[in-house]
C-alpha cells in the first residue's frame, strides 16, 4: 500500500514543537520532509534537554553522543539541509526549491518571513500552486499579530489557563503542552484540505494557523459565558457542568475515573454502589441536582470506591454499562497491551547509536485500511542531505555545494 502523501514534498522552516509536530504529522502520512536549518546556528533541539546517548538519559550534555530527546522525537523520518536564508545566494537556493516543493511550513514571529523574502505573497509568484502553511501565537492579522508567544502564553491568552484546575485554585497550565500540539494537529488538517482544494482547483493558498484562535476554539464549546450567572467557579477540576457524577475517585491504590452521561446509567451505577435509595430519588434521580450538588455526589461515590483495589473497582462499574477507566501513569502505557497492538509504541532511533531499547515515542495516531502510514527511520543531522537536495534536486555540482559549504551558505 501506498502512503496517502507519497510524492508530496515539505520545505520545514518551523522550529521548536507546533511547527515540527505538524511536519512530523505529514512526514507520518508519507511525504518528503526536508528541515532547513540555519547553517551557522544548527537546529534549535538537538543541543536542548533532556539529552539521550551512549550512557542513557541526562539533563547535561556528557559526550557528543548525547542528543536532545525532543530532535530525536519530532524529527524522525525527516531530511536536513541547511540554508542562510539572509544571504541573496541562500534565499535564491531556497527559491528554486519552493519551485519543486508542494508544501511549505513556518513557525516565525510575524514580519521575519516578510524581511526574509520568503513570505506567502513572494513564494506564491514562484509557485502559484503552493500550499503555505504559517503557525504563530496570535495568527497573522489583527492587532496582537506580532506578540511573541510560548505555548503557556497562548494558553493563557486563550482563556485555556483560567479554566484549567481545581476552584479556587491559581490558574493552571494543561499538564502537556497542548497550545503547540493540537495547533500542530490543526495546521496538518489544513494542509490536507489545501492540498484537496489544489486538487480540485489547481490553486494554492495561506494556512493561517493562530495558536490562541485554536485553543479558543476548543474552550468555547462550553457555556462559558454565563458560568457567572450562574454562580459556577470557572475551574470547574475534572467535572463538566452537564454530568455528574464525572469526576476522578480514590482507590485503595490509585484513582478511577468515573463518568455518568444519563440517569439510566445513574441507576445502573446506584444498584451496583448498593444505594438503590438514590435511584428514583426526586432529587439525586435528576442529573440537574446532581450537577448543582456536586460536592455531595462525589463524597457519596468516594465512599464507595476509597475501599476498592482500581482494577476490581473499574471492572464492576463497565460490567454495569458505566463509563469508568483507571488514572494511568507513563508506566502503564507503555505496559499496555492495547496501545501496543495500535502501533502506538515506537523505539526512537539515534542517528549514531541506532535504535534505543529502552526509550519510545507515540506512533502515527491514524490508520488506514488502505494506505500506509507511520514514522520511519532515525532523525537526520543538520546538513546532512545537502549533497542529495542540492545535488539531485537542484542539479547541483560537487564543486558547487563544496563551494557553498566554504562560503558558509550551507
Amino acid at each position: 500500500m501506498t502512503p496517502i502523501l507519497d510524492g508530496i514534498r515539505v520545505l520545514d522552516l518551523s522550529q521548536y514543537l507546533a511547527g515540527p509536530h505538524c511536519t512530523l504529522l505529514l512526514s507520518g502520512m508519507g511525504a518528503e520532509v526536508i528541515r532547513i536549518d540555519n547553517p551557522s546556528t544548527g537546529d534549535t533541539l538537538s543541543a536542548a534537554p533532556v539529552f539521550y546517548g551512549e550512557d542513557g538519559p541526562t539533563i547535561q550534555k556528557r559526550n557528543e553522543s548525547d542528543i536532545g530527546i525532543a530532535f530525536l522525537k519530532r524529527s524522525r523520518g525527516k531530511k536536513s539541509i541547511t540554508l542562510d536564508l539572509k544571504s541573496d545566494e541562500g534565499r535564491n537556493l531556497f527559491h528554486r526549491l519552493v519551485d519543486k516543493s508542494d508544501v511549505v511550513v513556518e513557525n516565525f514571529s510575524v514580519g521575519v518571513t516578510e524581511r526574509l523574502g520568503i513570505d506567502w505573497p513572494s513564494l506564491s509568484m514562484i509557485k502559484p500552486r503552493l500550499i503555505y502553511c504559517s503557525i504563530t501565537g496570535y495568527g497573522a492579522t489583527g492587532p496582537d499579530a506580532k506578540r511573541r508567544a510560548y505555548d503557556l502564553t497562548t494558553q493563557a491568552m486563550s482563556g485555556l489557563m483560567s479554566v484549567t484546575g481545581q476552584p479556587g485554585n491559581p490558574p493552571t497550565k494543561a499538564g502537556t503542552p497542548l497550545a503547540d500540539t493540537v495547533s500542530a494537529g490543526f495546521a496538518f488538517s489544513g494542509i490536507l484540505g489545501a492540498l484537496f482544494h489544489r486538487e480540485r482547483t489547481g490553486e494554492g493558498q495561506l494556512v493561517d494557523v493562530s495558536m490562541t484562535d485554536v485553543l479558543f476554539s476548543l474552550i468555547f464549546d462550553e457555556a462559558l459565558d454565563v458560568y457567572e450567572r450562574l454562580g459556577m467557579p470557572f475551574r470547574q477540576g475534572n467535572r463538566i457542568m452537564r454530568f455528574s457524577p464525572f469526576n476522578a475517585y480514590p482507590t485503595e491504590d490509585g484513582w478511577v475515573v468515573i463518568g455518568i452521561g444519563h440517569d439510566a446509567m445513574w441507576r445502573a451505577l446506584c444498584t451496583l454502589i448498593e444505594r438503590e435509595d438514590l435511584a428514583q430519588d426526586p432529587n439525586w434521580g435528576r442529573m440537574d441536582w446532581r450537577v448543582e450538588h456536586n460536592a455531595q455526589v462525589d463524597e457519596m461515590l468516594s465512599e464507595w470506591t476509597r475501599d476498592r483495589p482500581t482494577e476490581p473497582a473499574v471492572a464492576a462499574l463497565e460490567s454495569a454499562g458505566i463509563v469508568a477507566s483507571p488514572v494511568q501513569d507513563i508506566d502503564d502505557l507503555l505496559a499496555w497491551p492495547h496501545l501496543k497492538e495500535r502501533g502506538m509504541i515506537d523505539t526512537v532511533e539515534h542517528p549514531t547509536l541506532g535504535p534505543l531499547k529502552d526509550l519510545k515515542a507515540a506512533g502515527f495516531p491514524l490508520k488506514f485500511g488502505a494506505a500506509t502510514s507511520g514514522y520511519g527511520g532515525a532523525p537526520a543531522f543538520c546538513g546532512a542531505h545537502n549533497s542529495e537536495i542540492l545535488g539531485n534536486l537542484l542539479g547541483l555540482k560537487a564543486n558547487e555545494i563544496a563551494s557553498l559549504a566554504e562560503r558558509g551558505i550551507i
